[in-house]
């Protein structure tokens, strides 16, 4: 007796037809490769419009204070060491220790502020957000100039840093001695400052710096930009309605696939 069609041992080889219709299989190519181009498309404006490594950085005097070889070896520092499993830079790390652009920009800001004549003053202040968000960047000799408060803060700062990554014990969450090298810290302090400078001074032509005012210090006259917060809230609308209307479509529309499995009857 010849097996039936049922039970031939083909019948669990035969392919099963797709829980939904080809048209959703459609649309979602259609999206990502829309989102793609999008992608793409930010991207090169990103690489296009980013912040300036200077070449030097200098004082009032033409001193200079660090390189751009200084600057890229600091990042170099802080990625060989694994501080991005620590801390962050422009917001981007771990939550374990401080975002170190915010971290330099603060304790930047009040030691000009203090130089101006302490935080409390008005005129003080005002002149603390000047300083900070006028770019004195020359592209034309690659060249960062800093006033003095602000070179009198690196030089500071440089000592805040190496007692926080030289420290012996843990209590900051580093181990012992994590980075005794003054010329890595050096290097270090020389990121954190370019960072905290890309954060703060006016992009050319612009009135938000080249990280849009990220991120927010009261000390510099960094606040979030109007843009900022209306594309963040339109993306997270965006994402959210999105993927209701989406559900919706599918839980209405018998047509499109979504209960196409649950029609089959047995015979």
């Amino acid at each position: 007796m010849a097996p039936s069609k049922e039970n031939s041992p083909d019948a669990g080889n035969s392919r099963r037809g797709l829980l939904i219709s080809k048209g959703w299989v459609q649309a979602v190519a259609l999206v990502m490769l829309f989102g793609f181009l999008v992608l793409g498309l930010l991207a090169y404006r990103t690489y296009t419009g980013e912040a300036p490594i200077p070449a030097m950085v200098v004082d009032p005097e033409g001193k200079v204070l660090f390189t751009g070889a200084d600057i890229s070896g600091g990042q170099e520092v802080f990625l060989r060491n694994g501080l991005m499993e620590y801390g962050s830079i422009f917001g981007h790390g771990a939550y374990l220790g401080p975002d170190f652009t915010a971290d330099y920009l603060r304790r930047s800001a009040l030691i000009v502020a203090d130089r101006n004549g302490g935080s409390a003053s008005g005129e003080a202040k005002a002149r603390t957000v000047a300083e900070f968000k006028t770019n004195r960047y020359d592209p034309s000799t690659r060249t960062l100039h800093l006033t003095a408060g602000q070179a009198g803060a690196f030089a500071e700062l440089q000592r805040h840093y190496a007692d926080w990554f030289g420290a012996p014990t843990t209590k900051y969450g580093l181990r012992p001695k994590a980075i005794a090298d003054l010329d890595q810290i050096k290097q270090l302090t020389a990121c954190f400052c370019w960072s905290a400078w890309v954060a703060s001074a006016l992009r050319p032509g612009h009135d938000y710096s080249y990280s849009n005012n990220w991120p927010p210090e009261p000390l510099v006259g960094n606040a979030p930009t109007a843009a900022m917060v209306v594309w963040s809230m339109l993306s997270l609308a965006a994402l959210l309605g999105g993927i209701g209307l989406l559900f919706a479509a599918f839980g209405r529309w018998n047509f499109l696939g979504w209960h196409g499995r649950e029609q089959q009857t047995l015979v």
